[in-house]
């Protein structure tokens, strides 16, 4: 018998909390005034810990305005793939399992042993995910309900696709930050052709003002989840996601593009505490 079809309900989400966070431990170098606790955070490269000032002066991490928006775009179930647990605190761990316990969603940590790349993150996830179509973002970027409410009603493996120009003027990215994206081909059919993962400023300017983006967010499934598996470091050494998603088109699976506004608020570096600050300041977070 048949499985039934998946539905909305179905859909989980995996959050990629696992990153080393490189740009965010570097000193900026412009200045960036950050107050004593964003500082131990961003040495930390906790980038979803960031502390962010919001109404009524209380502060609270990246992250629960991310999965604010994952509830209310509909996601009940959510996982934080995390690094192991070490010797010391944990301030991921201990705020989300104590006072920062979510209260419309379900949140689960899976570990990903070593930081080897997003595909491998995505894959450290299997068992948890089981049959499930899983939508994966990254911890550092808020996408917005819209987008993230779209890829849950996508019905199938999906991608929302940004132009380069309106992505940068709607997010305040620096334009030269858009070059260690993924710049996309689509087919007239709307269905994803290529995917180049960090082309360089060179591919970029060459695709022009409406280069077509992606901002590493997917909806995916088993096929997609088996890629993740298989698919082979990069140059770079890495496991990537988009790579993942190539190997998944290479057997034929169909990612369809969603198309999406900015703005995508970025939180890569110490320089967009100050822009993500000002973006958030009368939002309050209700994960």
């Amino acid at each position: 018998m048949a499985s039934p079809a998946a539905t909305v309900e179905d859909v989980v989400a995996l959050v990629l909390a696992r990153g080393l966070g490189r740009r965010m431990r570097a000193e900026s170098g412009d200045g960036t005034p950050l107050d004593a606790a964003q500082q131990a955070a961003a040495a930390a490269g906790l980038k979803g810990m960031m502390p962010l000032p919001g109404p009524g002066g209380r502060a609270r991490p990246f992250l629960d305005y991310v999965l604010s928006d994952l509830a209310d775009a509909g996601f009940t179930r959510v996982a934080l793939i995390v690094a192991p647990e070490g010797d010391a605190v944990d301030p991921l761990r201990e705020y989300y399992q104590g006072e920062g316990r979510p209260a419309r969603i379900s949140l689960a940590f899976v570990v990903q042993p070593e930081p080897l790349g997003t595909a491998d993150a995505v894959w450290a996830a299997s068992e948890w995910v089981g049959a499930h179509p899983f939508v994966v973002l990254n911890a550092d970027n808020l996408y917005g309900v819209a987008t993230l409410r779209a890829l849950r009603h996508a019905g199938g493996p999906a991608l929302p696709v940004y132009e380069k120009d309106e992505l940068v003027a709607s997010s305040a990215i620096p334009p030269e930050r858009v070059a260690a994206f993924a710049l996309l081909t689509m087919g007239a059919d709307g269905t994803l052709q290529d995917i180049v993962e960090k082309p360089g400023q060179a591919m970029i300017d060459a695709a022009g003002p409406r280069a077509l983006i992606s901002m590493n967010c997917w909806r995916g499934d088993r096929q997609l989840m088996e890629a993740c598996r298989d698919v082979e470091a990069s140059p770079r050494g890495e496991f990537e996601l988009p790579m993942a998603v190539r190997l998944a088109m290479r057997r034929g699976v169909v990612f369809r593009g969603l198309p999406a506004n900015g703005p995508v608020l970025d939180l890569s570096s110490r320089a967009d505490v100050s822009t993500v600050v000002n973006r958030l300041a009368a939002v309050e977070p209700r994960p």
